[in-house]
């Protein structure tokens, strides 16, 4: 076992270890596109209820300023206000939270489904390992997200001088403009940055999941002993599992030797093949096949069948239609119905002439 653990991974993870690493949080996704999503949905939010929030915000601000529901600057009254401001601003910015809260959540889910697994933030010795610590650091996971980190710095510093650059012919001109102006302007200036930024860094969202599918589907890969190990776990030792088989058999051959003494007639191919029917007008819809075999186990039907003078009849083409198409314990087909009613009109035939002559 030892030197199967250097064993190369070559396998494809199984159905079982797919579901294992999904139920302990380990699936293929990117940071990256929770946190685009994030940003758009809040810079959606900000653009459409945007002048809202900012009427409403100079409302509160100018009532926040005036004091006006203070007469004595006593702690209760002052503790009461301020609830009630901070009240107002958590109620005019919900539907901000909302969306960036729905968009976090929606973003994981489209990516890997509905999961809730404590695996990923149970406290491990091994997270804290320095060694593994610094083998992560350099490993294909650690260059990604480095390479990450480089590209959203260009992307966002590309974006902002570009953006920048546009806009100085503008630059002029906020001389001759008020500071309220002024100040909606450098916004409006940012908001472009965040989104143009948002867009560009789709790219990198597809990149990253990209890398993270790869990534994800070699780190789950499976040697072909633990493969073979989990065959073993699943359908179990075939070992084991033929000497389960083997068991059943046999008790089953004991059960249907006992249910030979009831029989009516033995169908023999003569030394091939042995068939035991039984027919109960009262139970049955036809005559039944509770025992029969094939070369040793046809031997054994017979002797059983000499030891209770169950009638012991030679019928080649029966014996061998009845053999592969009827198990044991079904009734025959109907196809056989004529030929059969032959056969145990005869057997019955000869136990009454064999009963008149004893009395």
């Amino acid at each position: 076992m030892a030197e199967q653990s250097f064993e190369e991974k070559t396998e494809e993870p199984t159905p079982k270890k797919r579901q294992e690493l999904k139920e302990k949080g380990e699936v293929a996704k990117s940071k990256e596109l929770p946190s685009v999503a994030v940003l758009l949905a809040a810079l959606i939010s900000l653009t459409l209820f945007g002048s809202f929030m900012y009427n409403h915000i100079q409302i509160i601000m100018k009532g926040t300023f005036s004091f006006p529901a203070i007469n004595d600057f006593n702690l209760p009254e002052f503790l009461k206000f301020a609830q009630n401001i901070i009240g107002r601003f958590i109620i005019l910015l919900s539907p901000i939270f909302a969306a960036i809260f729905i968009t976090a959540i929606l973003s994981n889910i489209v990516q890997v489904g509905f999961i809730v697994s404590g695996e990923s933030i149970t406290p491990k010795l091994s997270k804290i390992d320095p060694i593994k610590g610094f083998g992560r650091l350099f490993s294909k996971q650690g260059f990604m997200e480095l390479f990450k980190s480089l590209l959203k710095l260009t992307i966002v510093g590309g974006v902002a001088f570009l953006t920048v650059k546009g806009e100085m012919k503008n630059f002029a001109s906020l001389g001759d403009m008020e500071l309220n102006s002024i100040f909606v302007y450098i916004l409006k200036i940012f908001f472009k940055i965040f989104i143009r930024c948002s867009l560009a860094m789709i790219i990198l969202v597809i990149m990253d999941y990209v890398f993270q599918k790869w990534e994800f589907e070699n780190r789950s890969k499976m040697t072909k002993q633990e493969v073979k190990d989990e065959f073993k776990k699943t359908e179990g030792d075939p070992l084991i599992k033929s000497r389960i088989r083997s068991i059943q058999m046999e008790m089953a051959r004991k059960r249907m030797m006992q249910d030979i003494p009831e029989a009516d007639v033995v169908i023999t191919n003569p030394t091939h093949l042995a068939i035991a029917l039984k027919y109960d007008s009262a139970t049955m819809n036809a005559p039944k096949v509770i025992a029969k075999g094939s070369r040793k186990i046809a031997e054994k039907i017979k002797d059983v069948a000499s030891e209770h003078r169950i009638p012991i009849l030679e019928n080649k083409e029966l014996a061998r239609n009845l053999y592969p198409l009827v198990e044991v314990g079904q009734e025959i087909p109907p196809a056989f119905y004529q030929t059969v009613a032959e056969v145990l009109a005869y057997i019955y035939k000869l136990k009454s002439n064999y009963n008149h002559k004893v009395s």
